[in-house]
């Protein structure tokens, strides 16, 4: 007898694996539904979590209660703060990996959560019934019934792969596409778009010179992803590579443009502009003659090195002439050439916050379906669509929406519903309004509460925030009320280049110098040092961090929390289905075209659609009375 189930999750990608674990871990009865049950949370591009604002994301991730934070963590064999030399609020965690060891820990991580089912087999098909998703049919023929299903296809529907004239059909390299979905869906009224991608040769580490490139090591220091204890990494730490392209491999490379289908029309999808293949970059960036590659390892022991920033869909033997002019690739082996994928996704202004599509109740869409890029992204989205669909089946009222002053996650989903995207959407710090509101060291105290409410982050999570709170304020209380002599510091301060002390002052006041670290004044301040002892060795630096975080910079959080709050009474004002866009002259006619389209929410959200002014809201405003 077949279960019926509460959410049946398609797709075994990082959307995925967030999205069936967080629904299960709420109660519900969950079935992941995969091609390939060896390839859970595959990293099927560069070998590393993280990077400018994707940190921050996997933090919040890890903050409700997700596991890519954690499943990073115990696979690592880098670890980066990156823009360490800007403000906290630039501050980005970024890992690299042991791929396989990622892919493995997902998987016994998913076996180890109740209420989960785990399937491998292809979904073709939809079970609708009155605009109502109500399962799934796979390619064997079975009927999973469910209340609720999460799409999470990443560039399976429909994939295409090219290197140079050569196609294949494909969602990766060696592993087949998934069809007829797309088509089902355009019949219920939806509107698709194709998107592209691409991924570098591989190369084998045996036929590098690595006495030529510049090593970059990684951070030695107490930095990772989960804010919960005992995640830290046991494997043997590796380092990166960098070198660079020239002239003569910029020469070799154009020889195979003519059969590029980058270039004679074939890829019709739009690539990601912030991640272009190494062809763009000669076009776009004509004038450079050099561009900077970085090579990565892909796991503890292989020799296998990822190329990053030398993607291609080039002819395969034009991609491995021009490697061989590049310093330390001279004699270089290739396991693959680089390939292109062309993918169906939907317009995200089809969604709801809540990820539920609009056109179809109680189906879901997470991940490159959306029309991101990224596995911080598409991991963000699954954890959401996750407990979303959960609510949805159990108390259909309510809904779990982050706000752009709230996370990352917020600011993702929020630019996907209400902006839409032409291009695959990547997640940078500029696309938030909140940067220092939403750091990377105080995800938790930002969402672990919220989480803890809805019963997915622990208890145990709950009891670390709660103690990190109390311990960062005893460190502010500390700093405010003792007083330090010049003669324990002077010498400290005229090293630092700051002025000498004439008189005793308040610690913080030393803090609050911009020459000056807390963790400079540990050592010569006696009782502070004493006093910081008590904190648990494991969290101490985090926490010493969190505490000159909050004193440093606690102005600029203050008037960003009085702006954020300002802007959020829009959020409360709802006109979700409140006019007839169409009927409404005294607005511009894009705005009335987009407001019809997208049928915002609230307020807040309307303001934040291209093309609807200022003007425009005024307008809504006054028509609501206010």
């Amino acid at each position: 007898m077949i279960p019926q189930y509460d959410v049946i999750v398609v797709g075994g990608g990082h959307a995925g694996c967030e999205a069936a674990a967080a629904a299960a871990n709420l109660g519900s009865k969950t079935l992941l539904i995969t091609m390939d049950m060896t390839k859970y949370g595959q990293m099927s591009c560069n070998p590393a979590m993280g990077g400018i604002a994707k940190g921050q994301i996997i933090r919040e991730i890890d903050a409700l209660g997700g596991y890519s934070g954690i499943i990073s963590d115990k696979s690592t064999i880098q670890f980066r703060m990156l823009n360490k030399s800007k403000g906290p609020a630039m501050w980005s965690p970024r890992a690299q990996n042991d791929r396989f060891r990622f892919s493995e820990l997902w998987r016994e991580t998913l076996e180890s959560i109740e209420n989960l089912d785990l399937w491998q087999d292809a979904v073709t098909q939809l079970i609708i019934n009155n605009k109502v998703v109500e399962g799934v049919v796979t390619k064997i023929g079975i009927e999973f019934k469910s209340k609720t299903v999460i799409l999470t296809n990443g560039t399976f529907l429909n994939g295409l792969i090219h290197i140079g004239q050569s196609k294949m059909k494909g969602g990766r390299i060696g592993e087949g596409a998934s069809y007829d979905i797309t088509e089902q869906l355009i019949d219920a009224g939806f509107k698709t778009g194709r998107l592209k991608t691409g991924t570098p040769v591989r190369i084998d580490g045996r036929t590098i010179d690595f006495s030529v490139l510049t090593e970059q090591k990684g951070d030695e220091g107490y930095y990772k992803f989960s804010y919960l204890p005992g995640t830290e990494s046991k494997l043997k730490q590796r380092s990166c590579w960098i070198t660079y392209t020239n002239p003569e491999v910029h020469n070799i490379l154009e020889t195979g443009f003519d059969d590029s289908p980058m270039f004679d029309g074939t890829i019709q999808g739009a690539g990601p502009r912030y991640c272009p293949s190494i062809e763009s970059k000669l076009v776009t960036f004509s004038e450079k003659e050099m561009h900077q590659l970085f090579l990565e390892p892909e796991g503890e022991t292989t020799i296998e090195y990822y190329l990053n920033g030398f993607s291609s869909s080039l002819p395969w033997d034009v991609q491995y002439k021009g490697l061989q002019k590049i310093p330390g690739l001279e004699k270089a082996k290739i396991f693959r050439p680089g390939y292109a994928i062309e993918y169906d996704y939907f317009e995200p202004t089809q969604l709801h916050h809540t990820l539920e599509t609009k056109i179809l109740k109680n189906l879901f869409f997470a991940g490159q379906i959306n029309g991101t890029t990224g596995y911080e992204e598409a991991g963000a989205q699954g954890i959401m669509a996750g407990i979303n669909a959960h609510l949805k089946c159990h108390t259909s009222a309510d809904e779990f929406v982050l706000k752009r002053n709230e996370a990352y996650i917020g600011v993702l989903i929020d630019d996907l519903v209400t902006k839409g995207i032409d291009e695959p959407y990547r997640m940078f710090t500029s696309r938030a309004e909140y940067r220092i509101l939403l750091r990377q060291d105080n995800a938790d105290a930002r969402l672990t509460e919220k989480s803890f409410k809805l019963g997915l982050a622990s208890a145990e999570r709950m009891r670390l925030l709660n103690e990190k709170t109390t311990l960062i304020n005893e460190i502010i209380d500390f700093t405010k009320e003792f007083s330090v002599k010049q003669r324990f510091v002077n010498q400290l301060l005229i090293e630092k280049g700051t002025s000498e002390l004439k008189q005793g002052v308040k610690l913080i006041d030393l803090i609050l110098r911009p020459q000056l670290s807390i963790f400079d004044l540990i050592e010569p301040i006696t009782p502070f040092k004493r006093f910081l002892e008590k904190i648990p060795d494991v969290r101490r630096m985090e926490i010493i961090e969190g505490a000159e975080i909050a004193i440093k910079y606690e102005g600029y959080i203050n008037r960003e929390k009085q702006l954020a709050d300002k802007l959020d009474k829009l959020e409360n004002i709802n006109i979700e289905n409140k006019f007839i866009y169409s009927e409404l002259k005294s607005i511009s006619t894009e705005a009335r075209q987009k407001l019809e389209k997208i049928n915002p929410k609230t307020i807040g959200q309307a303001r934040r659609i291209s093309g609807v002014s200022p003007a425009d809201i005024n307008v809504l405003l006054i028509l609501l009375g206010r």
